[in-house]
């Protein structure tokens, strides 16, 4: 049974929004994590350094993202199997204000701890 106190659709919604924010940021985002390509002529070392470091931190990002929609993917299998909302370490409920705000997260706030 997923948690008494959430509302399956809500849920799915939410889940379905966060997927398709991270997805479009993940779009928008492939120029900066493409190969750097700078004429070493006209740009100096540091424009360089800089241009590399930007395309480190999209890099990752995008992991991050690919994690989120990892994420995603095993709340929709724990809405499927009835277990959403259930913390896996002690088999508790998740503070519902807790899930709303983070509907991702796996732990109640003590198991978190």
């Amino acid at each position: 049974m997923n948690h008494p106190e959430l509302d399956r659709q809500t849920v799915e919604t939410r889940l379905h929004e966060l997927r398709t924010e991270l997805q479009a940021q993940s779009e928008a985002s492939q120029e900066a994590r493409d190969t750097v390509m700078l004429d070493q002529t006209s740009v100096g070392r540091l424009s360089r350094m800089d241009a590399l470091q930007g395309q480190a931190m999209a890099k990752a990002e995008e992991e991050r993202r690919q994690l989120s929609l990892k994420r995603i993917t095993a709340a929709f299998q724990r809405l499927e199997r009835g277990e959403y909302g259930e913390c896996i370490e002690c088999g508790e409920w998740i503070a519902t204000k807790r899930l709303q705000w983070d509907p991702l997260v796996l732990k109640c706030i003590e198991c978190a701890d």
